[in-house]
């Protein structure tokens, strides 16, 4: 049984003692949490974010002494999960777990949003970020990302490159790649990942830069290879293959994310509660593994790192599309 396990299991009987030594007063004598608290999933039930959520929230809860709801409010690019965070009281009973690169983005390509990240939520915790990799099909001529951009050069515009669709972060992350290298090639928008898989596969699209996960057992069988990953560091998932860095792209960074927000003005001691209790459930081995199997390299961060990594999101995308010209489809 794992450490957190225990506790889960010790905090089960103890909830109601264990509440009120757990934060101290908002405002100096009200005790932190009281109550059950909500935590914002802003994609449908199943998927990954939502899977996230739960995990989090199940190893959370115990930690703060009390129940956490996970309510799923998807829709509009995550945006309609933002904009009821927005909405909520400052008071700690409310938060998100979303990405900063969707909020990033947002703002170009949604209309009258009612929130800004920047001014509106506080950036707690990053609980883990999932693994992006240069993918091409298993035919092209090239072994590594630098022949990859030298054959995309001398032939600008002859290879097509597969997206989840326009605007979305697969779509810009070739974007950056075309705007740090020059290797342009022609974008081809589908509906989602398992609509350009085959494609990728047999030829009829010859790259992508996507989210690993559901191309893994596929990487494995020589079906589409992976030319590098867009981490800092290399991935557990993919342990052999190099860094974008360490394949001649220094900077070219990206990563799907998951990020524990509050509303802005949520007490700064309740932050700090919760992004010393998420580390310690980030850290466990049980949530670890539970992560990794979905793809998602757990992460841990002081808040200031996490509030530094979000203002670099935000100016890394914005960047991006304005430079791009990109305009809503």
């Amino acid at each position: 049984m794992s450490s957190l396990s225990r506790r889960r299991l010790l905090a089960t009987t103890a909830i109601a003692l264990a509440a009120p030594a757990v934060a101290r007063a908002q405002g100096g004598t009200q005790p932190w949490p009281t109550k059950q608290i909500r935590m914002i999933a802003p994609y449908p039930p199943g998927g990954g974010v939502d899977t996230v959520s739960r995990a989090f929230s199940e190893g959370l809860s115990p930690e703060i002494g009390q129940t956490i709801v996970v309510d799923n409010q998807p829709g509009a690019g995550a945006t309609i999960g933002a904009a009821a965070l927005q909405r909520s009281p400052a008071d700690g009973y409310t938060l998100m777990l979303g990405s900063m690169v969707d909020y990033s983005i947002a703002p170009f390509f949604h209309q009258n949003l009612t929130f800004d990240m920047a001014k509106d939520f506080v950036p707690v915790l990053e609980v883990g970020n999932g693994t992006i990799g240069v993918l091409v099909t298993p035919s092209l001529p090239v072994k590594n990302v630098q022949e990859l951009i030298a054959l995309a050069k001398s032939k600008p515009g002859q290879l097509s490159y597969a997206s989840s669709g326009y605007g979305g972060l697969i779509h810009l992350n070739y974007e950056m790649l075309k705007q740090m290298t020059g290797a342009e090639m022609t974008h081809v928008p589908y509906k989602g990942t398992s609509f350009f898989q085959a494609d990728l596969y047999e030829n009829r699209v010859q790259v992508s830069i996507d989210n690993v996960l559901a191309h893994l057992p596929h990487i494995a069988a020589g079906k589409v290879r992976c030319l590098a990953v867009t981490a800092k560091t290399r991935s557990p998932l993919l342990p052999e293959v190099p860094t974008m860095a360490e394949a001649g792209v220094p900077g070219f960074e990206s990563a799907t994310n998951y990020t524990l927000f509050a509303p802005k003005a949520v007490s700064a001691d309740i932050v700090k509660k919760l992004n010393a209790t998420g580390n310690e459930v980030v850290k466990d081995g049980g949530f670890r593994e539970k992560m990794l199997k979905l793809g998602i390299v757990p992460s841990g961060t002081t808040q200031e790192e996490t509030q530094a990594k979000m203002s670099a999101e935000m100016k890394r995308w914005g960047d991006v599309i304005t430079k791009g010209n990109i305009k809503p489809s």
